[in-house]
């Protein structure tokens, strides 16, 4: 039952409205949408006078082979095989630090298939969150324990609970990154919830486990750590209120660059509150991961599109403040993977790494558990260069 409730947990957060899945159950009831956000939903088409245009999207092949011929080098038992989750940081020494949710470790047999996990008599370990790290294109995973009993470098506290990554940062010189933890309440397939949002704070040099584990406001529902943009002298950090269908942005700002400063909430009138209750639902139609990027004058926000049942859409929103509001829905790109069990989500863009455009990245998953065994290339990222005129 744990390979199972862990393989298969993104499922939920990933579907929009799929009444066969039970939805997340939140630590505070759902808002009432203000008559000012309601206004604001229905001008989301209107393009921002900052909004840059979408001219074109193709694959990232240097990204898309590096991970897949990484993810099929057998010399170690330990490295990646495949994950979901792919945050992206440019470390203070020119690496790439690359953070991942759910796991596979192991070796891939010959016919692209994975062996079965450990317990199962098989050399496949499953892990809720990891690294890996890339210097002049080639990639290192870093996970705590041992090469022959790796854990997370994001330890649960129990058997009931693990963490997810979101996004991360640099503060001081230390990995800044958030995660959230979920709990398990029953016995049944999907009897698990969203716990509470930490930041976890890792030397560069240390990165196999947290030197420290802060809280992260948590109380009504918010979970931050859907995107981080630092821009004015501020980090802004970008949530989801995960109702299922809808999935409502949320978006808060600490001055400075490390997110154990003191918190401020946008409100629904635009104003600033210390007070998380505060915090109002900006737009609907994004996933659990997103991001707001710098692009030229403006900024965009680049995201699957939840209002669609899980679709295989790509879409861009545009603002001329990093606060909002964002409109001028744009496609981006329809995900060629999605078909039968496959399904994509939580597409998010890499500023920092260079390109001719933003690089974007979503992952690939399936309904089907025995597909994760069968086909290594199904929950591995894919990888895009978006270029705007």
């Amino acid at each position: 039952m744990t390979r199972f409730r862990t393989a298969l947990a993104p499922l939920a957060i990933a579907l929009a409205g799929f009444t066969a899945v039970p939805q997340p159950v939140w630590a505070a009831p759902p808002r009432p949408v203000p008559a000012a956000q309601e206004q604001q939903q229905s001008v989301t088409t209107a393009a921002s006078a900052c909004a840059p245009t979408v001219r074109g999207t193709a694959t990232n092949a240097r990204l898309t082979s590096l991970f897949t011929n990484y993810g099929n080098d057998n010399s170690r038992l330990d490295d990646w095989t495949g994950a979901d989750g792919t945050y992206s940081l440019r470390l203070p020494s020119g690496k790439e630090l690359w953070v991942f949710s759910d796991t596979f470790l192991g070796q891939v047999n010959p016919d692209g298939s994975r062996p079965p996990v450990v317990e199962e008599g098989g050399t496949t370990v499953f892990l809720n969150n990891s690294f890996a790290v890339e210097r002049n294109g080639r990639l290192s995973t870093i996970h705590d324990g041992t090469p022959a009993k790796p854990t997370a470098v994001m330890p649960p506290r129990d058997g009931k609970h693990w963490f997810w990554a979101g996004d991360a940062t640099l503060a001081g010189g230390m990995v800044e990154v958030t995660y959230q933890e979920y709990e398990r309440f029953g016995t049944g397939a999907w009897d698990w919830r969203w716990h509470r949002n930490v930041v976890a704070r890792f030397a560069p040099g240390r990165l196999e486990r947290p030197i420290s584990v802060h809280d992260l406001p948590s109380g009504h529902g918010v979970a931050w750590a859907s995107g981080i943009l630092k821009d004015g002298g501020y980090t802004y950090v970008y949530g989801v209120e995960d109702l299922g269908s809808p999935k409502y942005m949320h978006v808060a700002r600490v001055r400075g660059q490390s997110l154990l400063g003191r918190w401020e909430y946008l409100k629904a009138d635009g104003t600033w509150s210390a007070n998380e209750a505060d915090s109002a639902r900006i737009m609907s139609g994004v996933a659990n991961e997103y991001s707001v990027s710098r692009v030229g004058d403006g900024y965009v926000l680049i995201t699957h599109d939840t209002t669609e049942v899980l679709s295989p859409n790509i879409v861009a929103y545009s603002a001329c403040s990093p606060a909002g509001p964002f409109t001028g829905k744009q496609h981006v790109y329809t995900t060629p993977e999605t078909s039968g069990n496959v399904f994509t989500y939580n597409a998010h863009a890499h500023p920092e790494i260079d390109g001719p455009g933003l690089v974007v990245s979503y992952n690939v998953n399936s309904f089907v558990n025995t597909d994760h065994y069968r086909d290594v290339t199904i929950y591995r990222p894919r990888f895009l260069d978006v270029t705007f005129g």
